[in-house]
């Protein structure tokens, strides 16, 4: 089968271009510019699966440069992952993130309604859609209140809200997901767990002093490794009784972010690392708790996690050495 992934460049995009190599299919990839900046997911994917990935030039908020992709290459499918993605960011650009996260993706709604009815289209939501409605402890089910706490969790509720309506009303197949909180390689270091991992590599490398500057470690979450969450992403495609359907694609233990520091602490096997609150990671509105339920997607495909914990936390520490090397 034929993917388009958009946001393949960033976090999560490559590890399901990896998923859809291995499994024989054609991947094509959407990036805005012609710079040569594509080549950085080599970080993650190996020359074999990089040069199989076909490029194609567009701007999901730019309706043009959709068309004239639609109308030259047939998809099977679509996994929409791009996305302004940083809870913090969305705080100081709302107008844009709202830009690129709604409009965006109702363009590209658009663009196959208008061009390939046939193609199915994954979009990949957040957990930050739902808030603070877990914080009494509870599992957050698919069907709950949106109620989000930050503009980014707005941007995402407008547009799963708008794709539910589009795929009810038969103009569009499709499926949404709400991925809740993941991390390994290639995390951005501007978010949780993965800002502590590069600033312990740094450490481990000699070039920062043992202090760690950390947010809130007593919020909880449920933690999963994005080469699983990817999978759940297509696991999902797969079956095709996933249309309409919303998943929470999510791990199974909740933790405080506490833990994740510490561990990766042992793992790197430093002493004496002093931790100090650090205000920029502080964030003012703040998910105190969330954990997930996915029943739905665990019974409808099968899924369930391959790596734990250890592995993703030890796999992100050492993408961060090595990328400082």
């Amino acid at each position: 089968m034929k993917f388009l992934i958009t946001g393949i460049t960033g976090f999560a995009g490559p590890h399901l271009a990896n998923l859809l190599f291995e499994e024989g299919h054609e991947i094509f990839g959407l990036i805005r510019r012609t710079n040569g900046m594509e080549t950085d997911i080599t970080d993650v994917v190996n020359d074999k699966t990089y040069q199989s990935i076909k490029f194609v030039f567009g701007d999901l908020i730019n309706y043009r440069s959709l068309r004239m992709i639609f109308e030259k290459y047939q998809f099977d499918g679509v996994f929409h992952l791009a996305a302004q993605s940083h809870p913090p960011t969305s705080f100081i650009d709302q107008i844009g993130t709202m830009n690129t996260n709604v409009m965006g993706t109702a363009n590209l709604i658009q663009v196959i309604q208008d061009h390939q009815k046939e193609c199915r289209l994954m979009f990949c939501s957040t957990s930050e859609v739902y808030g603070n409605i877990g914080m009494d402890g509870r599992k957050i089910k698919w069907d709950d209140t949106l109620l989000p706490a930050n503009p980014y969790g707005a941007s995402k509720a407008a547009s799963d809200l708008y794709l539910q309506e589009r795929m009810e009303n038969g103009f569009i197949d499709g499926f949404i997901t709400r991925a809740f909180s993941h991390t390994g390689p290639r995390r951005g270091k501007i978010f949780s767990i993965s800002s502590d991992a590069y600033q312990i590599a740094r450490m481990v490398k000699g070039l920062q002093e043992p202090i760690l500057k950390i947010g809130n470690l007593e919020t909880t979450r449920v933690v999963m490794d994005v080469r699983d969450t990817v999978r759940a992403y297509y696991l999902a495609f797969l079956n095709k009784d996933s249309n309409k359907c919303i998943f929470n694609v999510c791990g199974d233990t909740p933790r405080k972010m506490q833990f994740f520091t510490d561990k990766l602490i042992e793992i790197s096997g430093l002493k004496d690392i002093k931790q100090e609150i650090y205000k920029p990671f502080w964030r003012p509105h703040e998910i105190h708790y969330q954990h997930g339920d996915s029943s739905n997607l665990k019974e409808m495909t099968g899924f369930k996690e391959i790596y734990n914990i250890d592995k993703t936390l030890e796999d992100l520490l050492k993408y961060w050495i090595d990328k400082l090397s």
